[in-house]
């Protein structure tokens, strides 16, 4: 018997001679007194069974809330999950020289882009060389090249990132495959795109 099976027995007899001791001391009726007993024993087979199972009580409510409240974003070590949003894209939340803005991740898109209410907010200055002229569902735009010291998103960091700037930009910012193409891996499973540092 080890040190720890040696202590739980000690401590179920104590709890059976104080339960005992009380029901003897009231002068209990037999029958009554069983019932008591039998209501303690299950009152601490029920506590013992829970505080056995409470990590796996909490990871099962914890699935049961993202049900019914989804997070954004979920790390699992140094797994991010990123949850679609209604609109049918995927939003996260990047932290950029200190500073956090939304960003739409876009694997259609070749390079980071920010806002320029972004690039402002996040310290970024434009000028980078000459301007990168991009492709975009509005036709071909000029923007300004950049670099951002550090882009954190949930678990992952990448410093002195390379990023564009532009008016056309509007306040939409795009996470593009320049960050994707850094990861060791990332794909969609369901309604989860999955970014493995």
């Amino acid at each position: 018997m080890t040190d720890g099976q040696g202590i739980s027995l000690v401590w179920a007899v104590v709890m059976l001679v104080v339960v005992g001791s009380a029901l003897f001391a009231r002068r209990i009726p037999l029958g009554q007194a069983a019932k008591m007993a039998l209501a303690w024993v299950a009152i601490f087979a029920v506590g013992l069974t829970i505080y056995a199972f409470r990590n796996d009580i909490k990871a099962f409510g914890q699935r049961v809330w993202y049900e019914i409240s989804p997070p954004d974003t979920v790390a699992d070590g140094e797994t991010l999950r990123i949850r679609k949003s209604e609109d049918g894209h995927f939003w996260v939340n990047v932290r950029i020289n200190s500073n956090e803005e939304r960003f739409l991740v876009d694997s259609g898109a070749t390079v980071t882009a920010l806002s320029v209410g972004a690039a402002q907010r996040s310290g970024v200055e434009p000028g980078g060389g000459y301007p990168m002229i991009l492709n975009t569902a509005n036709g071909p735009i000029s923007a300004d090249r950049a670099e951002a010291r550090t882009l954190i998103v949930g678990t992952i960091r990448r410093d002195n990132m390379p990023v564009v700037v532009a008016e056309e930009f509007g306040g939409t910012n795009v996470l593009g495959m320049n960050f994707l193409s850094s990861l060791s891996s990332w794909g969609v499973e369901g309604d989860w795109l999955i970014l493995e540092p």
